[in-house]
């Protein structure tokens, strides 16, 4: 079994910090780049399941955080090895920094 921990850390983390900032911080793009990295980490959980990928819907801003929370530890339940759990931990830093929150 893989350790996701760290995944799941960055995720939550993400999620936190989009939940504390101010509307305007959020529509100012925060909320559009978290919305790519669930895309994102959803599409990647939805490939190692062996299904055809489906995009997430945009929810709105305030679902935001609660998307890439979803995305993010459905993404955890599968992962197959640690340079995968790596690679999305970086995905998800990456997004956090864009998104200045």
């Amino acid at each position: 079994m893989v350790d996701t921990t760290t995944l799941t850390r960055a995720v939550e983390h993400f999620a936190d910090r989009l939940r504390a900032a101010p509307q305007s911080r959020l529509q100012r793009g925060a909320a559009a780049e978290a919305l790519e990295l669930a895309r994102e980490l959803a599409r990647r959980a939805q490939v190692l399941e062996g299904l055809e990928p489906r995009e997430m819907p945009d929810a709105g801003m305030f679902a935001a955080a609660d998307q890439i929370t979803v995305a993010g530890n459905d993404l955890a339940v599968v992962v197959p090895g640690e340079a995968e759990v790596d690679e999305a931990v970086t995905l998800v830093e990456e997004a956090q920094k864009r998104a200045g929150v």
